[in-house]
């Protein structure tokens, strides 16, 4: 899967050749694999990806449950918009460093989207699961040390759970495999 970024880097901009170049240099260096055999992802790359993603999510989480909480709604519209501002936030700190280096809108979602939905996905699940899974949660209020402990209880499973998924597709070039030249 490493040929989205192959291919992304051709839309690049003109000026930013060298970013191009070694873009297209890092998506094809250390291969001495036949094609196919990728060495596997480290659980350090693993854990980076998930803490990035967590960040996005976490941010987007927290204002739909105060948002949700603040005005009287009830559990299942508050998760919906927690979930919608999850993704928002998880993909757009993937496209803020990509637009940065000078990668154009069009591929920069697409490269956001390939890199950071299956883990969103398995996040928001865990952390949700937990959620509402933990008694009086939910409903406890913002000022309760219930519903915050839960909350950090929460994220905190919804990292070890995604990292091992992290590790197992950006071994296979997917996920932030799929940005990595972008960050260098």
């Amino acid at each position: 899967m490493s040929e989205p970024v192959h291919h992304a880097s051709h839309g690049d901009h003109e000026g930013h050749r060298s970013r191009r170049d070694h873009g297209h240099h890092e998506g094809h260096h250390g291969h001495g694999h036949q094609a196919g055999h990728r060495p596997p992802a480290s659980w350090r790359t693993a854990a980076s990806a998930t803490l990035h993603c967590l960040t996005g999510c976490a941010i987007g989480e927290v204002l739909g449950l105060v948002i949700g909480t603040v005005l009287g709604w009830s559990t299942a519209p508050t998760i919906v918009l927690a979930v919608a501002l999850a993704f928002f936030f998880g993909y757009l700190l993937t496209l803020l460093p990509l637009r940065r280096a000078g990668v154009g809108w069009g591929t920069a979602v697409k490269l956001a989207l390939a890199a950071d939905t299956v883990s969103i996905i398995v996040m928001e699940v865990i952390d949700n699961g937990v959620m509402l899974a933990i008694p009086g949660a939910m409903d406890a209020g913002l000022t309760t040390p219930l519903f915050w402990g839960a909350l950090a209880f929460a994220l905190f499973a919804a990292f070890l759970v995604t990292t091992p998924v992290n590790k197992w597709i950006i071994s296979r070039g997917g996920g932030h495999a799929v940005v990595h030249a972008y960050h260098h």
